[in-house]
Parts: structure tokens; sequence; C-alpha cells
């Protein structure tokens, strides 16, 4: 929900229709699938409120998270994984299809 909301507010800086947003969302959420999590070892981010999203992550095995809070999640590459703005993957995804 929160990923809809920040994206149709900012559809216009992202170049994208609300309709192309809720495509996007719509094969999120089509793709996606349960991870249970353990919280094993927070806290490691900034934001204690990102720490799940970097668990879920690492349960996962997700080479990416995508964030507009980049700075928040520099810690993320001590597992591997890389956190990107939402332009950035959308310009990643266009490249690779």
């Amino acid at each position: 929900m929160e990923y809809e909301s920040v994206a149709k507010r900012m559809h216009r800086t992202l170049g994208l229709t609300l309709e192309e947003i809720d495509d996007i969302i719509d094969y999120l959420c089509h793709e996606g699938r349960t991870q249970k999590i353990h919280y094993l070892w927070r806290p490691v981010l900034p934001d204690p409120k990102d720490d799940m999203l970097l668990e879920l992550a690492v349960a996962s095995q997700s080479a990416i998270i995508v964030t507009h809070n980049t700075g928040h999640f520099g810690e993320s590459k001590t597992f591997g994984i890389h956190a990107i703005g939402p332009k950035a993957f959308l310009e990643l995804i266009r490249k690779t299809s």
C-alpha cells in the first residue's frame, strides 16, 4: 500500500500514468510470494522500521531493495543486497526486457 501511495503521488516525476502504476502494483502482487521472517539480528539499519524490509530481503534471497531511502540501507550491502531508487529500478527493468 505504501509503494502504491508514494508511486501515485510521484507519478509525474516517475514518468508513469496512474494506470501504469496500477499495472506495476498488480504485477508485483501477482508475482510476489509470502516469506516468513524471524527477526533474528535486528537492529542493523538506522531506522528500525527498515530492518523488517532488510530481513525480508535476506530471507527471500533478494538482490535489490527498491526504496526512496537508499541512504538508510547502506548496511544492506553486507548481505549482498543493493538498495536502489524506484527510477533506477524501472530503468533496470527497461534495460533487461
